[in-house]
């Protein structure tokens, strides 16, 4: 740096005190070896076909798409949208399935060449009970293709509140929980236990997990996403990143595309994130919902989030 001042503090006042050429060869021959050595490392790791970034700046903690993956990045149709209640995120939620296909599946066996799935944890609309926690969560697999796992204790479908068990304020004896969720569809959510992570694969509808298959599209319903990107605490600016985020694999388990899910403020808010590609290319998707496990009060540390709709592209087999 000292150099780089010496050489402009000659070029200043190189009118009215003469300065020896040998400053001036030494910063051209500095200058051309640098960019030699930049050209090189660029030209090999194109050569390599590995995904590169030149930057002075650290890499970041949040999942960076392009960087991640080890195969050519291919952006999806991103359907994203927050708000107070189900208004705020129902012509995004249209727009997805318009986009992924009609009709809804239902629990028709496969394989179908067109068309989606969809899970609303309902039971049918009216059942308010609250499902034991197990995982894997099989209750789907056979009829619509769908079975999640997380690394804790299970999978639950729950109320807010009431029913014969309670809902999430007894299941998480935190009574809290019972107005601080709003579902999207009525009566009741999806959540871990023990975790805030849930893995979905997908199989042939009909194939009771024998035959895995890919989807074309992912999108989930979340409700009380408090935290964006890049919040701190009390409202502050900080680097802690957004509490809820969905990850895409493909079938060899590398990372398709991964983004935070949008936040909305207030209790009870529902928020919506979905991506579509043109072919079936999902395998699995990751979802961490919320920074911390559900049990601990919902506040300025610890932001819990509950999941409701889970909509997906109709499983094509593995080829």
């Amino acid at each position: 740096m000292n150099e780089f001042k010496n050489y402009l503090s000659g070029a200043i006042a190189g009118k009215t005190k003469p300065q020896k050429p040998r400053a001036h060869w030494l910063w051209a021959v500095t200058a051309s070896l640098s960019l030699a050595f930049i050209f090189t490392v660029v030209a090999s790791h194109a050569q390599d076909k590995k995904s590169f970034r030149l930057s002075l700046e650290p890499d970041s903690d949040a999942i960076a798409v392009q960087d991640k993956t080890t195969r050519d990045f291919v952006p999806p149709a991103v359907f994203q949208a927050a708000g107070p209640n189900a208004a705020s995120i129902q012509s995004s939620v249209d727009a997805f399935r318009a986009a992924l296909g009609n009709p809804n599946n239902g629990n028709a066996m496969g394989p179908l060449a067109i068309g989606r799935r969809e899970i609303n944890w309902d039971g049918g609309g009216a059942n308010d009970t609250t499902t034991d926690p197990v995982t894997p969560f099989n209750v789907f697999l056979n009829t619509r293709g769908g079975q999640f796992t997380t690394p804790g204790i299970g999978l639950s479908q729950a109320p807010p509140s009431g029913g014969p068990q309670g809902g999430l304020a007894v299941l998480f004896n935190n009574p809290t929980y019972g107005t601080i969720f709003r579902t999207f569809s009525p009566l009741r959510l999806f959540t871990p236990v023990g975790s805030n992570v849930t893995d979905s694969l997908f199989f042939l509808p009909g194939s009771n997990g024998t035959a895995p298959a890919t989807v074309r599209g992912f999108g989930a319903v979340f409700t009380d996403v408090d935290q964006p990107d890049g919040s701190g605490p009390d409202k502050k600016h900080g680097n802690r990143g957004a509490s809820t985020l969905i990850s895409l694999f493909d079938a060899d388990g590398q990372l398709l595309f991964s983004s935070f899910v949008p936040a909305s403020a207030g209790d009870g808010s529902l928020s919506f994130f979905g991506v579509v590609y043109s072919d079936a290319r999902i395998a699995r998707v990751r979802i961490t919902a919320g920074n911390v496990a559900p049990g601990p009060d919902d506040d300025g540390k610890n932001d819990i989030v509950m999941m409701d709709d889970f909509i997906y592209g109709e499983p094509q087999a593995l080829p």
